[in-house]
């Protein structure tokens, strides 16, 4: 157990660390913290949450979702499928503007789009869209997408921050990533990488009036300093990622702590690529080895639940069904034998420091499992960009991380588990039967259908063990209770700071 009171610091040295006096600030200004910084600014090509928080509040997709993971309007209106699935059509709001006042038209929906589809961009969501054939723009408020086949997932795609809609001036100027323009609830005024970001309200947001001014994010590494400062009111509002602090929350007569069930899911990557784990009996042996609720209650504090790949809940398969989720040492060392590693082998796994927090006690439980079928497991932890650089590359032997859930499961997994996927260098597997099973379920409108056509698919991925899922957590974050309108949601989502109001 963390011991908490000897890392808190005093209040005017966290006045210093944040940037602000130690009286009350102006009630128009929402003081937040989070302890990881973005590591970009193109929406197109983050993958890390913490640049996901930060890039959803300036920019904006077609369609979002709500916190019942429905698609309800963003840029767009309305939308509309033809009748054989082929044709999908957005009408624009005409109030959307971009931050520098310019009115976001079908001519910048469809160049975002070409971004995301062409390959030198590195889109993080490429692999959802390779359906579209084309892109029409009749008029400046429609745009019309033509489709090579019926593609029932491609609107829950669309609602996530890698699909944001960007000023088509702004890439043909080349200057994505550098500079953030969007058409979101606010405007990025400064930002400090590792240290704060300014945020204020964005005008011309055609979602209304922001419930504040503005947001001032200073970034706290410890995550008991955050809790700290709450304590003085000097952070009115925290994301939190490490069960060890979240939990402390309750206890504070003043805070609330919102915490909510998430999609994204805690797993142990494999490398197949590499010796052994290109043996089938090593990775399921692997997978056999590992005790996930012993992971989960050790790192965790028990806060989650044991998961195979679908964390949604309507279509997750009861976990006790799948591939040796139960803990079964001996039948993991016969398949070691079997694959000619009766002794084991050597092999490093990276973490993240601090995202997700619980990564290294993670990766030290791991370690200890797998000890015990002769795998001895060096942890080599990294700064986050780091961690990242290398997690795209594939440059591991294993790797513990943190990936994001999504509401449906194709858009969630086609990057990975296709023979066309975007990260297929990050999963480094893939065989007809998953494949097949994705073009499938992309395919497939019936929701019956579609269940048990994932339902096999998630089977198939447990029993050929690239990667072995660990468990889900929750997302967590903690307010002061004049903070009001806050709504989290199983993604993850920050975006309803839009219309937070301090009371």
């Amino acid at each position: 157990m963390v011991h908490l009171t000897g890392r808190l610091l005093s209040g005017i040295t966290l006045a210093a660390m944040l940037g602000i006096a130690t009286v009350s600030a102006q009630a128009a200004t929402l003081h937040m913290a989070w302890s990881q910084d973005a590591t970009g600014l193109d929406p197109h090509k983050q993958t890390a949450f913490s640049s996901l928080r930060l890039l959803e509040l300036i920019y904006e997709p077609l369609v979002r979702l709500d916190a019942s993971l429905q698609i309800i309007p963003a840029i767009a209106t309305s939308w509309e499928f033809s009748k054989d699935g082929k044709e999908l059509t957005f009408k624009l709001d005409p109030k959307a503007k971009f931050q520098d006042g310019t009115a976001v038209t079908s001519a910048d929906v469809k160049a975002s789009f070409e971004r995301i589809l062409d390959e030198k961009t590195g889109a993080a969501a490429r692999a959802n869209f390779l359906s579209i054939a084309s892109i029409d723009t009749p008029d400046a408020a429609t745009v019309v997408f033509h489709l090579s086949q019926p593609d029932a997932p491609i609107l829950t795609a669309m609602s996530d921050v890698n699909a944001a809609i960007v000023p088509a001036a702004e890439i043909k100027a080349g200057s994505i990533g550098t500079k953030a323009v969007g058409s979101g609830p606010f405007k990025l005024d400064k930002w400090d990488p590792n240290a704060k970001e300014v945020l204020s309200a964005n005008k011309d947001w055609a979602g209304g009036a922001t419930g504040v001014d503005g947001v001032e994010i200073s970034v706290l590494p410890d995550e008991a300093a955050i809790l700290a400062a709450m304590r003085t009111k000097q952070i009115d509002f925290a994301l939190l990622n490490d069960p060890l602090v979240a939990t402390l929350v309750p206890k504070e007569a003043n805070l609330q702590l919102n915490r909510v069930p998430v999609l994204a899911y805690n797993v142990l990557q494999l490398n197949p690529s590499r010796k052994p784990m290109t043996e089938l009996k090593v990775r399921q042996a692997i997978s056999c080895a590992i005790d996930r609720q012993e992971v989960l209650d050790t790192a965790a504090l028990g806060e989650g639940k044991v998961t195979g790949p679908l964390t949604i809940p309507a279509l997750a398969t009861d976990p006790s069904q799948l591939f040796c989720y139960k803990r079964d040492v001996e039948k993991a060392k016969k398949l070691m034998a079997e694959a000619g590693f009766a002794d084991g082998f050597s092999a490093t796994v990276i973490g993240a420091t601090g995202e997700p927090p619980t990564a290294a006690a993670e990766a030290q439980v791991i370690q200890s499992q797998l000890a015990e079928i002769g795998v001895k497991l060096d942890i080599k932890m990294m700064e986050l960009n780091v961690y990242v650089d290398a997690w795209l590359k594939g440059d591991f032997d294993m790797a513990i991380a943190l990936n994001g859930g999504r509401a449906d499961p194709y858009t969630m997994y086609n990057r990975y588990w296709t023979k066309a996927g975007n990260l297929q260098k990050v999963a480094n597997y893939i065989d007809d039967t998953l494949d097949s099973q994705m073009q499938q379920g992309r395919a497939e409108t019936d929701p019956a259908k579609r269940k048990a056509i994932f339902a096999a698919f998630e089977k198939h991925l447990a029993e050929v063990s690239p990667w072995i899922w660990l468990y889900t957590s929750y997302s967590y974050t903690a307010q002061q209770k004049n903070i009001a309108g806050f709504v989290p949601t199983p993604t993850g989502t920050l975006f309803s700071l839009s219309k937070v109001t301090i009371q």
